[in-house]
C-alpha cells in the first residue's frame, strides 16, 4: 500500500536525492536579535509588513555583494561562473504543508519596503497555484511512473545543471534557485536546522534559520538574558572556502547593528 506520505513533494525528491558523497562546508552561528526585534516591531507598528527573514535575507544578499562577491558564483561545464546579480528562492509552506519558493530577483538592491511588497505578491501567488518557479518540471516528474520519473529527473538535471542549458519549455535553467535558498525552520517550531545542498539547483549556499529562544549571554561582564537565534548553513566548497563565508557572516552581524541600513 502506497504510504499517505507519498505526496508529489516526496515523489520529486526521492529520484533527485542521491546517497551523499559530495564534499560540502556546513557551519551555523548565533545572533543577537534583542534589539532588532524592537526594530521590527516598530516598523510593523509603522505599517511596514516585515519579519526577522525579511531583515537577514536583505542582509545576507547585500553581504554577497559588498563583503564575499566570489561567493555568488556557480559551476557550470568545469567552470566557475559569476553571477549579476543576487538572486534568492525563499522556502515557503503552501497548502498541504508542502514546500516551494519564492525567488526575489536582485535582492541586493531591495530596501525592506520593496522586499516586503514583492514576497507578499509572490506568496499570494503561490498559494492561488500560479507558481512558474520549477512547477512545470515538478509537475511532469511527479506524474511519470517509476522508474521512467528517475530517468527523466537525471536528465534534466545533466542538461541543466551539468552542461547549463536552459530548459523554457519546463521552466528550468542552469540559475532557477538563484544564488542562495533561504529557508526559515522557526516558523515550524525548530530552534536549529541542517541543510542540505539540493542537487537540482546551482545554489552556492542553503541558509536555514531557526527559532528565537531566551538564553543567558553574557554581555560587558554581567550575564543577562538576550533573545537569541541560530542560522546554520551548507555551502558549496567548489565556490566557498572559510575565508569567505566569515566574511560574509562578519558583514551580517554588522548589519543587525544599524538595520536601519536596510530602508
Amino acid at each position: 500500500m502506497e504510504s499517505p506520505s507519498n505526496n508529489d513533494w516526496r515523489k520529486l525528491t526521492a529520484v533527485v536525492y542521491r546517497k551523499p558523497r559530495d564534499s560540502k562546508i556546513f557551519g551555523s552561528v548565533e545572533f543577537d536579535v534583542t534589539e532588532l526585534e524592537a526594530f521590527v516591531n516598530e516598523r510593523r507598528r509603522d505599517g511596514l509588513k516585515i519579519t526577522l527573514t525579511h531583515i537577514f535575507l536583505l542582509a545576507f544578499a547585500r553581504g554577497l555583494k559588498d563583503a564575499a562577491p566570489e561567493i555568488n558564483c556557480y559551476v557550470r561545464r568545469g567552470s566557475i561562473i559569476q553571477r549579476n546579480s543576487v538572486d534568492v528562492s525563499l522556502t515557503v509552506l503552501i497548502k498541504g504543508g508542502q514546500l516551494s519558493s519564492v525567488k526575489v530577483v536582485g535582492a541586493e538592491n531591495l530596501t525592506l519596503q520593496a522586499l516586503s511588497t514583492q514576497l507578499q505578491t509572490g506568496i499570494q501567488q503561490l498559494r492561488k497555484g500560479q507558481d512558474a518557479h520549477f512547477e512545470r518540471a515538478k509537475n511532469l516528474l511527479v506524474r511519470l511512473p517509476w522508474p521512467l520519473r528517475q530517468w527523466v529527473a537525471d536528465l534534466v538535471k545533466r542538461l541543466t545543471i551539468d552542461w547549463g542549458i536552459s530548459l523554457p519549455f519546463l521552466g528550468v535553467s542552469p540559475d532557477s534557485f538563484g544564488s542562495f535558498v533561504l529557508s526559515n525552520l522557526g516558523s515550524i517550531g525548530l530552534d536549529v536546522g541542517y541543510p542540505s545542498l539540493a542537487p537540482f539547483s546551482n545554489v552556492s549556499m542553503v541558509v536555514i534559520q531557526g527559532g528565537v529562544t531566551l538564553k543567558p549571554v553574557v554581555v560587558d561582564g554581567q550575564i543577562v538574558p538576550r533573545r537569541m537565534i541560530t542560522f546554520s548553513a551548507a555551502l558549496d566548497h567548489r565556490v566557498v572556502d572559510a575565508a569567505q563565508i566569515g566574511r560574509l557572516f562578519n558583514y551580517v552581524r554588522r548589519v543587525l547593528k544599524k538595520p536601519e541600513l536596510l530602508m
